[in-house]
């Protein structure tokens, strides 16, 4: 099938508009785990493992967020970090000590704190942007107090724009 430049572009317009039509609420997990600040790292780290998620929001017991835990914060502890290769786990492995290795027993040691957070009422395109411009996976989306509604992550957004296409 053969387009005109100007078909082309009137579909592109048509799917960038997607991200406009489409709200973070109607698109983000409801269904959080979370965990505390003073809950054990280990805690944490058997949630993310036996739940396969690669990060948790850290709340207080009202369920306004105070941060977030993820896979890299854990590994931290160990001293790997996101520029480390795989050889330098292996020295690791072998008893070499790897710089800025990260201190603590509990979330809030080791969390992401301040979190980067969006509105539900935010469109998708906005969520989009902010996770490239911040190189995140995951947005917590909070309402006005701060209180946690709600996780949208690149994962969500893509079923989301696929079962809008289709």
């Amino acid at each position: 099938m053969v387009t005109s430049d100007k078909g082309k572009k009137k579909s592109g317009q048509i799917r960038s508009a997607l991200g406009l039509e489409m709200i973070v609420q109607d698109v983000m997990t409801t269904d959080i785990i979370t965990v505390l600040k003073f809950d054990s790292i280990m805690h944490a780290a058997n949630i993310l493992s036996e739940k396969n998620i690669s990060g948790l929001p850290v709340v207080d017991k009202a369920k306004r967020v105070l941060g977030i835990i993820t896979q890299a914060d854990i590994l931290s502890v160990v001293g790997i970090r996101k520029g480390h290769t795989f050889k330098d786990l292996l020295k690791h492995m072998l008893g070499e000590p790897l710089p800025e290795c990260r201190m603590g027993d509990i979330v809030g040691d080791i969390m992401t704190s301040p979190v980067v957070t969006i509105n539900p009422y935010a469109n998708i395109a906005e969520a989009v942007q902010l996770m490239n411009d911040k190189k995140i996976r995951r947005l917590l989306v909070v309402d006005e107090k701060e209180t946690l509604v709600g996780i949208i992550s690149r994962a969500d957004i893509l079923k989301a724009v696929i079962k809008k296409l289709r």
